[in-house]
């Protein structure tokens, strides 16, 4: 059995861990390359030295690149990972949030002992992380209503208002189901910025060639790619999305939380659509074989159409009615029993191996379409059907 020896960073680390560190160690500074196959705790002490390295030699984008990596694995981040990426983000200006560029450097304080090793260049980092919030908010924030894009394949952006509505269906909304429910208010002290279209083929093509989305290209169903909405990706793609175009902007994009893609869906409006008390295929892609309440029977165009070919609601977003299901943050819960009033994620509690899918698609009738209506998909299933649209954090 392994004996254990002190580890820096905090705990204790089997021999063997280290004995294989120093050999990475030993094979990466000669140039010789390591192979992938190795525990996640290994390989992210590797990844981790590869972004001290290129912080050290002023690379932000290297440093972003490794520590991203890190992210992916499937393990406990070593504690000198919170020093480094807050140090990257507070020095470089590349941080998602300047609130998180704080939390990361707090958080390494309180693990760390003090005169330890980074202990007082930590307070000091803190310090002006601290100071650029004072600073931050004195400056004003991106309007309601102002559209942009942070970089040119990134997704365009429309800053929705602040304000709060009424989740979930009435009782008397037709074709209603019982998870819709208790309706209750949920609030948004903030504006945030909302993709206006679903994510395209092209942007996540940009994330592929990027070296982002795991290398990942999905079948477009010999559809076209370009500005159709991509479709065969998982939740987990989605997130490897965001975490791609998070590192590569310096801000914090994210997928909506339900209620967030609720009430950017109604934009104000309080019926089954927000096109009102019925939809059309004029104004969204579904089936149109069948209808809801008093509309009329239209096309069924079966495969998904290039995005924003529909009026957009009053927040200005295309498609949140059909065209691809739509991937948000949250588990799966049967109701909103206890669910969040403030318009964050709900990750406590549910299923989260199933997360929850929004406004319906070109292969569903118009009754899953309704901006009330909830689905649910496996977090690593892919379909022609499945899709994304993402948010964006307003600093401060």
């Amino acid at each position: 059995m392994w004996g254990y020896e002190a580890y820096p960073y905090g705990g204790g680390r089997p021999m063997k861990a280290t004995l294989t560190l120093l050999v990475l160690v030993v094979l990466t500074s000669c140039g010789v390359a390591v192979a992938q196959d190795l525990p996640d705790d290994i390989l992210a002490d590797q990844y981790l030295l590869e972004a001290k390295r290129a912080l050290e030699r002023g690379d932000a984008k290297a440093t972003l690149h490794a520590l991203g990596k890190i992210e992916d694995l499937d393990t406990e981040p070593p504690v000198e990972f919170l020093y480094v990426y807050g140090k990257l983000l507070v020095e470089t200006g590349s941080g998602a949030d300047l609130r998180k560029d704080e939390s990361l450097l707090k958080q390494y304080v309180v693990r760390i002992e003090r005169g330890s090793e980074h202990y007082e260049a930590t307070l000091t980092l803190l310090s002006l992380a601290e100071a650029r919030l004072a600073a931050a908010a004195k400056t004003p924030s991106l309007s309601p209503g102002t559209v942009f894009r942070d970089c040119d394949e990134c997704p365009q952006m429309v800053v929705v208002p602040a304000g709060s509505y009424m989740m979930g269906s009435p009782s008397g909304e037709a074709e209603r189901f019982d998870d819709e429910g208790p309706v209750h208010r949920v609030t948004f002290d903030r504006p945030f910025a909302v993709g206006v279209y679903e994510v395209t083929f092209r942007e996540w093509d940009s994330c592929v060639a990027g070296g982002g989305c795991n290398g990942y290209r999905p079948a477009d169903a010999g559809w076209s790619r370009g500005d159709r909405p991509v479709i065969n990706v998982s939740w987990r793609d989605a997130q490897a999305y965001v975490r791609w175009l998070s590192r590569e902007t310096g801000e914090g994009y994210r997928l909506l939380s339900e209620s967030e893609w609720e009430y950017v869906a109604r934009a104000g409006t309080t019926g089954p659509f927000h096109t009102g008390a019925t939809i059309s295929t004029d104004q969204a892609n579904y089936d149109g074989n069948y209808v809801y309440g008093s509309g009329h029977r239209g096309v069924y165009r079966e495969q998904t159409v290039v995005v924003g070919i529909f009026s957009p609601n009053r927040f200005g977003l295309h498609d949140v009615h059909g065209n691809v299901w739509e991937w948000v943050e949250d588990c799966w819960h049967s109701d909103y029993a206890g669910a969040p009033v403030d318009g964050g994620a709900w990750e406590r509690g549910g299923n989260c191996s199933r997360r929850v899918v929004r406004g319906g698609s070109w292969f569903f009738i118009p009754r899953n379409l309704r901006a009330a209506y909830r689905f649910w998909y496996s977090t690593g299933n892919r379909s022609n059907n499945l899709g994304f649209r993402i948010t964006r954090t307003l600093t401060p």
